[in-house]
């Protein structure tokens, strides 16, 4: 069995200005409590995936703020308190102190955050 809280100082964290996330894998899945300060819309960051898009599942819930979720069929809108699922294939965009948690697929999210990383790294250098 594999837990996680929202300030579990053993899991792996990264943090970046206006981000926080604490992260543990177990069974080819990963656990996320995110923290979004500034919050904003991350569009931009999948430039370079499948039609820009993230290519990972995710089921998650929303403890504090607001998840816009842009899918080719429309924008899907999850507030504090709702539980939701997303396909891949959908871009995010959220309120300023949202705070999620979320569980995806190790290997999808991974390959997903290794360009997301790239294109930080783009906007930073």
């Amino acid at each position: 069995m594999a837990k996680l809280s929202i300030d579990d100082e053993s899991a792996r964290v990264e943090r970046m200005t206006g981000y926080e996330g604490r992260y543990r894998e177990a069974d080819g899945y990963t656990i996320a409590f995110e923290r979004f300060e500034e919050g904003g819309d991350f569009t931009p960051f999948y430039k370079g995936l499948p039609d820009d898009r993230c290519q990972s599942h995710h089921w998650g819930y929303v403890v504090k703020g607001r998840l816009t979720m842009h899918l080719p069929d429309g924008d899907e809108i999850v507030e504090a308190g709702e539980a939701y699922y997303t396909p891949p294939g959908h871009t995010d965009e959220l309120d300023p102190g949202t705070i999620l948690v979320e569980f995806s697929p190790t290997e999808e999210l991974a390959r997903t955050l290794a360009v997301v990383e790239q294109n930080l790294q783009s906007e930073v250098g």
